[in-house]
């Protein structure tokens, strides 16, 4: 029996398959598919059985979301009147290897950002990744170590100048050096520090830099800023200008780290960054269907083996009505 015939055997290569079919549910429901791509889905379906089961089990979660993204989309629509007609999903069918996958082409830009329904591409060719709700370790040196959060995609470089490069691509990492010069580049700034622990996160376009022992410098487009303990930074990923590296300001580390804890804590906190953080960590995505609900605050803190509990008490806490969908999806609006 191979690891083909028993997937329990092999989870590394069960998850590289799952990757593997996202990208061609992806492509034959994006309105590009030729014949050629067709005829290599079909191929790759062929080569196992787990091949076949991945794709039909990820082509029916993909369908399930279909009314959600109507829903998104129109509510979308009547939030931004200023869009165009055709940006409303397109309702239609691939037939393909016996798999009818429900299609949303033009409503992609929609659910990007909000549900994350697969890594992208870089995220994918990282040299180390993390799942949803996963943490690692990655020892580089006896004076270095890397832990991963949830979601988290890294390559490690070594430029031969004897320090360690980290590239973040998503996600957030905290850095330990130890007498060893570790650099971490996240968007187009940099983290530099050679005894210390710091947390580098990447929210959004966003890219926050925590110090949590020793002293940390961070260069963004010619500028610095140097951090001591309890101290954070943030700057724009794509922005060239140095200016948008802001001011150092004081935080908890604590908070910054609760996940270490196996916790999350929010403080007067708007609900949609409450929600948008706590996705991070659960199967399926929590989507925000009003603005103004978003808008209004939240103090809580939650254990994330307990995540479960975090619909229920935002129904009951703002009244909130809520829609469960197939995949640990929610509509709460």
């Amino acid at each position: 029996m191979t690891a083909l015939d028993d997937p329990h055997s092999n989870p590394e290569l069960v998850r590289k398959l799952s990757q593997e079919a996202w990208d061609w549910v992806f492509r034959m429901t994006s309105g590009d598919a030729t014949d050629a791509d067709m005829t290599a889905l079909r191929t790759w379906c062929a080569r196992s059985p787990l091949h076949a089961r991945e794709y039909a089990r990820v082509s029916r979660r993909w369908r399930a979301l279909g009314p959600a993204v109507e829903d998104m989309a129109r509510q979308y629509l009547a939030d931004h009147p200023g869009r165009p007609a055709d940006f409303l999903p397109r309702r239609r069918a691939v037939l393909v290897g016996g798999a009818a996958v429900a299609a949303a082409g033009a409503a992609v830009m929609v659910l990007r950002p909000p549900l994350e329904l697969w890594p992208s591409l870089s995220e994918w060719r990282a040299d180390y990744r993390t799942e949803i709700g996963e943490r690692r370790q990655i020892k580089l040196s006896d004076a270095a170590s890397v832990e991963l959060n949830t979601r988290t995609s890294l390559n490690i470089r070594s430029p031969g100048d004897g320090r360690d490069r980290i590239e973040l691509i998503s996600g957030e990492a905290i850095i330990a050096a130890r007498n060893r010069e570790i650099e971490v580049i996240a968007g187009n700034g940099r983290t530099s520090a050679t005894l210390a622990e710091f947390n580098v996160r990447c929210n959004g376009d966003a890219i926050r830099v925590t110090c949590i022992e020793g002293t940390v410098r961070v260069n963004h487009q010619g500028r610095f800023v140097d951090l001591q303990p309890k101290q954070q930074v943030v700057y724009q990923a794509k922005d060239s200008n140095p200016g948008s590296l802001g001011p150092a300001k004081t935080v908890d580390p604590d908070v910054v780290t609760g996940w270490r804890q196996g916790l999350l804590y929010f403080e007067d906190e708007p609900l949609a960054h409450v929600i948008e953080e706590v996705n991070r960590y659960r199967p399926g995505r929590i989507v925000l269907m009003n603005a103004e609900l978003g808008r209004r605050r939240y103090t809580a803190s939650f254990r994330l083996d307990h995540l479960e509990v975090v619909v229920p008490q935002l129904r009951s806490a703002f009244g909130a009505r809520v829609r469960q969908l197939p995949g640990g999806f929610v509509l709460l609006g």
